[in-house]
C-alpha cells in the first residue's frame, strides 16, 4: 500500500510540474478543424457498446 501511495505522490507532482511547462512551450498553431473528429464519434461510440456486449455475453 505504501507503495501505491509512493507512486500515485510522484506521477502528481511530476503532472503539477510537465502540464504548466508544456503550456508555456507549446507551438501556437492555427486553429483545428474538428468537423472531420466529429463525424467519427457516433460510429466509433456505436463499435464500443457493440464489443462491449460481445465481451460481456461471450466471454
Amino acid at each position: 500500500m505504501e507503495t501505491l501511495l509512493v507512486i500515485l505522490a510522484v506521477l502528481f507532482l511530476a503532472l503539477i510540474i510537465i502540464i504548466p511547462l508544456a503550456e508555456k512551450y507549446a507551438p501556437r498553431g492555427e486553429p483545428r478543424d474538428y468537423s472531420k473528429i466529429t463525424r467519427w464519434i457516433i460510429p466509433l461510440m456505436a463499435l464500443a457498446i457493440v464489443l462491449q456486449l460481445v465481451r460481456h455475453y461471450f466471454m
